[in-house]
Parts: structure tokens; C-alpha cells; sequence
């Protein structure tokens, strides 16, 4: 007669919470100043004005994934500073949006830059005209980043909710092409 092997206890499953089962997708997106009152925004064929956004790499910081966003500028796009970190965490997995701003365009530098889909009608806009048609998350982001941005501060918000607004680094603790903490994959989970 073969024995019989009992039956192997089994644990209690635990549910696990739909959370950061994936890794987070980081972007950037670009306030171009124009002077004092425009913005330079692309807008796809069939679609409403946006912010210009792209991909953050691993090992790159935002303000050099910018460079991407918009192109066109001999010298490079001129990024001044970070001035909204934007977390919004989906069902499984993070979705993180640094705002970055640059320093203020001229008009002629402005009509240089071309968007990194070249479908993309890049023009100089109006912000107090475009604001207003802007879709929800982006109107929220250049509306924070802009008030931010005349405070001196850097936001950080999770979900929706503001977590921390800390002063922006001074001249003196910013490296040369950095201009803040860099969020890598390693970061996000903090």
C-alpha cells in the first residue's frame, strides 16, 4: 500500500493593495515663459493645447529630460528651476510629474523651439487667454507652477493634496544644470 501524504497547511492569503506593482512613469513638463504673459504650448491635430511634456529616463534628471520636451535653442533650452513635483499614485503603479520652468523666452526664441513630436503645432500663447482651455490636470499644474514660481517655492503634491512647499535652493547649493533633488526609481518609494 502507498502512504498518503497529508495535506500541506496553507497560510492565509493576504490581499495585497494595488500599489507600485509596476515601476513609477516619470515626466517632465515644461512652463516655457514667453516675457512676462505668453507660454509656449504644442497642440496635437484634433486636440486641445498642452503642456509640453516627455519622458524623464533612468539616470537623468528633469531638467535634462527637458531639453528633450523642446528643442530648437542653440545653447539649450534654458530651464531656471523645478517648481511642482506631482505624484498620483494609479491602481498599480506611480505616476510622477515634475514642472519645471524656464527662464523667460524672447519672442524670436520662442518661434525657434519645435515640440518632440513633430505633429505638434508649437506656438506662443496668451496665458491668461489659454489657461482657461488648458485640460484639467495641466490647467491645475501651470496654475500651481506659476504661483510657485512667484513665491520661490517648490511643491510637492500627492493625489491631488498638497504634501510640502519648501523654499527653492539658493544659487549657492545648486549645481551647475541641477536645480534640485532628482527623483529616481530608488526615491519613490521613500
Amino acid at each position: 500500500m502507498t502512504p498518503v501524504a497529508a495535506p500541506a497547511l496553507t497560510t492565509p492569503r493576504t490581499r495585497t493593495p494595488y500599489e507600485n506593482w509596476r515601476p513609477p512613469v516619470i515626466s517632465v513638463s515644461v512652463l516655457a515663459l514667453v516675457g512676462a504673459t505668453g507660454l509656449v504650448l504644442p497642440r496635437l491635430p484634433g486636440h486641445p493645447w498642452t503642456l509640453p511634456t516627455g519622458p524623464v529616463d533612468d539616470g537623468q534628471s528633469p531638467e535634462e529630460a527637458a531639453q528633450a520636451v523642446l528643442t530648437g535653442l542653440p545653447g539649450g533650452l534654458p530651464v531656471h528651476r523645478r517648481v511642482v513635483v506631482d505624484q498620483i499614485q494609479m491602481r498599480r503603479r506611480k505616476i510622477i510629474t515634475h514642472l519645471v520652468v524656464t527662464a523667460p523666452l524672447t519672442t524670436h526664441e520662442a518661434n525657434a523651439l519645435t515640440y518632440r513630436d513633430p505633429r505638434a503645432e508649437v506656438r506662443t500663447v496668451r496665458t491668461a487667454r489659454v489657461l482657461p482651455c488648458l485640460p484639467e490636470r495641466a490647467r491645475f499644474r501651470a496654475l500651481l507652477g506659476l504661483q510657485t514660481l512667484a513665491t520661490g517655492a517648490t511643491l510637492y503634491l500627492r493625489d491631488g493634496e498638497v504634501q510640502r512647499l519648501e523654499p527653492a535652493p539658493t544659487a549657492s547649493t545648486v549645481t551647475p544644470g541641477h536645480s534640485g533633488p532628482t527623483t529616481t526609481a530608488a526615491s519613490v518609494n521613500a
